[in-house]
């Protein structure tokens, strides 16, 4: 047997090769973004035998993994905890549809947000949906998952969600592997219009999803990665629910756990067990790496049972991530902290980095601004998002994917001039595109700018799907031509950038300025493989 050093994503990836998938689809986010990257460099992606190439967003990721398994074969789509908001549309009305080739959601979720903004919980998405969740507890369990999360797919003829975080996502242990599935064959639906949801066939469809939730259950306690295990003191019994698991056991290597253990790796969780644990101990105690959902169900809306502890009574942290420490600490055990890192630097912020074309263009844009009120410029999702803090301090707001388009458009209604708007080329052809068509059709005074490095540079560098297109989608939303301005942001050229920008900040309409430069790490990568050659 094959034994490989992986991390979650990766054996993730090779677990979904090995399942014999014929398509992955993402858009890439941090900590899910490697799962796509192990896939592109396998053998048979390059061989073109699995489709591997990014998504403009998460939404026409989902839709064209419900595609492929519309035709039989087997996709999965992969994305972090946000992209499921982008996805939400398609996703949730695929449970309806159902599956007919095997479909895999992975949301990697990002507990104590390393890189994300928020710390939402996969799982409600899973439950709202009324589909199957997988949750390993780590790297073997992820690649088992996945091969299971395919066939338990196709049986049940669902859509299924695997919900990992960060750090299962981005640690390394060895996997075993089993023999490699060959990929379906194209095999249409039985019935043709399952996938039409007309009110008459949602309704219809929607009855037998409901129908197929005790079957769900019922697979829960058969596939064993949900299960029941004993133990003598029955003081205190304990829900792990994926991670969790991992860092319970880390706590008990050199001796034994004596209490009752339900491990929860899929949902929904099966109520006989929870049951069985309830019954069986004086009180319970919840450890999910996440939001509080297991917890909650079982405290119930009167909290009037026994006693539940976990996140909502303070044993654990009510944010940020689980860790083998706080898990021991819940369970009154000692436990050990290192010693203090001496500081032999100053802490420092994040910045941008040496050289990007992000400083140029957004200290041009700052002096173009300096007559005006500061406050008036909304930005989005990417590296420079970091010019919110010094020395530029360029931004004014950072919420969601294609926001800063939209903010500013909503601010110009309310009568702030100019209202600007800092978007880049990958988080523009994502989600930014709409926003900006919204303006061209309300004719609305806005000023973007779409700083355009040519990647997708915050997740490392991915082709974006803006790359040589911006100035004809721009053109062909209807932005006037005359307004589509590009600048090559360099200090050289700083004074005549600037020039440029006061222009187009009075003028009484939309225009869009795209700065241009590649990114400075892919250029240097660029070059280093073109030394090679």
């Amino acid at each position: 047997m094959q034994k490989l050093l992986l991390l979650g994503d990766e054996a993730i990836a090779q677990g979904a090769i090995d399942a014999g998938i014929s398509g992955v689809y993402a858009y890439p986010g941090t900590p899910s973004t490697e799962i796509m990257e192990y896939v592109q460099a396998s053998t048979e992606a390059k061989q073109g035998t699995i489709h591997a190439l990014w998504s403009a967003n998460e939404k026409t990721a989902m839709e064209a993994a419900l595609g492929m398994s519309y035709t039989g074969k087997r996709a999965i789509v992969c994305m972090k905890h946000v992209g499921m908001n982008v996805a939400a549309d398609a996703f949730v009305n695929s449970a309806i549809t159902g599956a007919n080739g095997g479909l895999l959601i992975v949301a990697a979720d990002d507990p104590s947000m390393h890189s994300s903004q928020n710390e939402q919980d996969s799982r409600f998405y899973g439950k709202f949906a009324f589909v199957p969740i997988l949750e390993p507890s780590n790297q073997q369990e992820a690649y088992d998952m996945t091969r299971y999360g395919f066939e338990l797919s196709e049986k049940m003829q669902i859509p299924v969600v695997m919900r990992i975080t960060t750090r299962l996502a981005h640690s390394r242990t060895g996997v075993a592997l089993q023999e490699k599935r060959k990929q379906n064959e194209i095999k249409l639906p039985e019935n043709l219009r399952q996938f039409v949801l007309l009110p008459a066939i949602a309704r219809k469809q929607y009855n037998e999803l409901l129908a197929k939730q005790p079957k769900l259950e019922n697979a829960s306690q058969e596939s064993g990665y949900t299960k029941y295990i004993d133990g003598s003191d029955k003081k205190l019994g304990i829900i792990a629910c994926g991670i969790g698991y991992n860092y319970l056991m880390e706590n008990f290597q050199d001796e034994k756990l004596n209490h009752p253990v339900l491990k929860v790796g899929q949902y929904p969780i099966p109520a006989s067990l929870i049951q069985k644990l309830y019954d069986a101990c004086n009180e319970i105690l919840v450890l999910e790496d996440g939001f509080p959902i297991v917890e909650e169900a079982l405290r119930g809306t009167l909290n009037n049972g026994k006693k539940i502890h976990g996140r909502l009574d303070g044993s654990l942290p009510r944010v940020g991530e689980l860790d083998p420490n706080n898990v021991g600490e819940s369970l009154g055990k000692k436990t050990v902290s290192g010693a203090a890192i001496p500081e032999l630097v100053k802490n420092r912020p994040p910045k941008l980095c040496d050289g990007c074309s992000h400083h140029d263009s957004l200290t041009a844009l700052n002096e173009a601004l300096g007559t005006y009120t500061k406050g008036r410029v909304f930005g989005d999702i990417g590296c420079y998002t970091l010019s919110a803090l010094k020395p530029l301090e360029a931004i004014n707001s950072t919420v969601d994917m294609g926001a800063s388009i939209t903010m500013a458009l909503g601010a110009s209604d309310a009568g702030l001039h100019p209202a600007v708007a800092v978007i880049g080329d990958s988080t523009f052809t994502h989600s930014g595109m709409t926003g900006l068509l919204d303006a061209v059709n309300n004719n609305t005074p806005v000023t973007i700018l779409i700083l355009d490095n040519s990647t997708t540079g915050m997740t490392g560098g991915q082709k974006s799907s803006a790359l040589g297109r911006i100035e004809s989608i721009c053109t062909g939303i209807g932005v006037d031509p005359n307004h589509i301005r590009v600048l090559k942001p360099l200090h050289n050229q700083h004074e005549e950038n600037v020039a440029i920008i006061k222009e187009e900040l009075e003028y009484k309409g939309v225009s869009v300025i795209i700065p241009r430069r590649e990114c400075i790490q892919t250029l240097a990568r660029r070059m280093r493989a073109k030394a090679k050659k």
